[in-house]
């Protein structure tokens, strides 16, 4: 029979940690005087009392590492728990939020989608702002240590190709888990407080540079107002830009870099393909928009540069309403939020080295086709890639295409538009954030969908910062069978 304690126990101990979170936004909101100090107080309580009660009562399972079962099962328990303490603050708080709406607030936040259903963020109290950007910061660091720990050793979607890349876990989940997190956070806080400066030096007060520090780094995208960055001076922009690309890098090669190994950082093939991409379709959006428009060459690539590279990492950011620009260009950045960053990075969405590896797939067939009788194999950065490796990608590809429109098809069931159906889908799914049109695009948000509309948004974000495949696994009766 399946022990269940173990899982237990870690969940327990996420969800008051979470619990001492809320402390930071009871301490703000004590200084601001606004009287919501409450909100976070009871919510810390209630969230501390039940993940210490759940880690107490599994303590006496805990073991040395985990079963693949009892992985897959911890990795999707964390990210269901986790939101529904989250969503506390938004009931009990300001925004007087019924459930749903907050639930589906936490899980945007934790899966760092950046989804909102909230409007009128200028007036929100700042407690509940550093909350959102708090949920984001948490869960862009959870999302690293999966994607490193966790994601390969389940081999899904082909992160088995990454076990090699210096973390030999199998068997050891836990404690390796522990050492690898601790490495990644300092590196993840550093990086934070340097944007969090960068932010103050292009004009943002402390407050906002902070919350939007913690937001960017993450690939979140979560912002303390409407306008999102529209509201800043336009140095602003470029500072983010730089940070959401960093974001997106294999946070193992900031940790090969901090040991003094620059190599493997400067060579990765997946980094080379990711930043080619970025720039081929920036050029192309801002010699689009160039030629529709007389906007200024300086503003039209700023407005491009930073709205692209915010859609590639799956931030959603936005400076201007691209639904503006032009059928041409609307088509291009929906797509673009289908790529993503890198793997073992807090960017979302299919990611790039999947890409590689099915284009390498595609050449090898073509090859083959030419030359029935020639061997060739697919190679990634220089290794030739296992049919395990490209089943598991293919895999991916398969659920993820499937996802997306049964997804789609179930959203325009409950009365919304095509458009608004897809690309909601897509955003859900991929963890971008904003979608297409009037509704839900860059100028819009999720408030006025129905609540049905909600719950599956908020299951299809659950599922793409998990991969779909840790997810579908526990669904089928021979997980349980094993």
């Amino acid at each position: 029979m399946l022990d269940l304690r173990p899982v237990g126990y870690v969940i327990g101990l996420l969800v008051t940690v979470l619990g001492v979170a809320m402390l930071l936004p009871f301490l703000v909101a004590i200084a601001e005087g606004d009287g919501y100090w409450t909100t976070f107080a009871q919510s810390a309580v209630i969230t501390i009392i039940a993940g210490g009660l759940i880690a107490l009562s599994c303590s006496n399972g805990v073991k040395e590492g985990l079963t693949i079962q009892q992985t897959f099962l911890l990795t999707t328990g964390v990210w269901l728990a986790l939101p529904v303490f989250g969503a506390l603050p938004f009931v009990l708080g300001a925004t007087g939020a019924n459930f749903t709406d907050a639930f589906f607030e936490a899980m945007s936040g934790l899966t760092t989608t950046g989804s909102t259903v909230f409007s009128n963020l200028d007036t929100l109290p700042k407690g509940l702002l550093l909350w959102r950007g708090i949920l984001q910061w948490l869960g862009g660091v959870g999302i690293i240590v999966v994607a490193m720990v966790f994601l390969p050793e389940l081999r899904v979607g082909g992160m088995q190709i990454f076990r090699s890349e210096g973390f030999d876990t199998f068997g050891k989940i836990l404690p390796r888990a522990t050492e690898i997190a601790s490495r990644i956070s300092v590196i993840y806080l550093g990086l934070t407080l340097t944007c969090a400066l960068s932010y103050i030096a292009a004009g943002m007060n402390a407050f906002d540079a902070t919350v939007h520090a913690m937001t960017t780094i993450a690939t979140g995208g979560f912002a303390n107002y409407d306008a999102s960055f529209g509201a800043f001076d336009p140095s602003a922009e470029y500072v983010a830009t730089v940070f959401m690309l960093l974001a997106a890098l294999p946070f193992v090669r900031f940790v090969q870099l901090t040991a003094g190994t620059a190599r493997p950082l400067l060579q990765d093939t997946q980094i080379h393909a990711f930043f080619g991409t970025a720039v081929v379709i920036v050029f192309l959006i801002a010699g689009w928009t160039l030629w529709q428009s007389d906007a200024g060459t300086e503003l039209t690539l700023r407005k491009a540069l930073f709205n692209t590279v915010s859609l590639l990492t799956g931030t959603g950011y936005a400076s201007a309403d691209y639904m503006q620009w032009g059928s041409f260009a609307v088509a291009v950045l929906f797509f673009t939020g289908l790529i993503g960053g890198c793997a073992g990075s807090t960017a979302c969405s299919i990611k790039v080295f999947r890409y590689q590896l099915l284009f390498a797939s595609i050449r090898a067939q073509l090859q083959k086709t030419r030359s029935p009788h020639g061997i060739f194999t697919p190679r990634y950065a220089g290794r030739t890639v296992g049919d395990d490796v490209l089943s598991s990608v293919m895999s991916f590809f398969m659920f993820f295409t499937v996802t997306l429109g049964v997804l789609a098809v179930a959203l325009g069931m409950t009365g919304l538009d095509f458009t608004t159906s897809v690309s909601g889908a897509a955003a859900a799914l991929a963890n971008i954030g904003p979608g297409l049109g009037a509704e839900i695009g860059p100028a819009g948000n999720f408030a006025n969908l129905n609540d049905t509309a909600k719950w599956l948004l908020a299951t299809a974000m659950l599922l793409g910062r998990l991969e779909l495949l840790a997810v579908y696994a526990i669904l089928t009766i021979q997980f349980w069978r094993a």
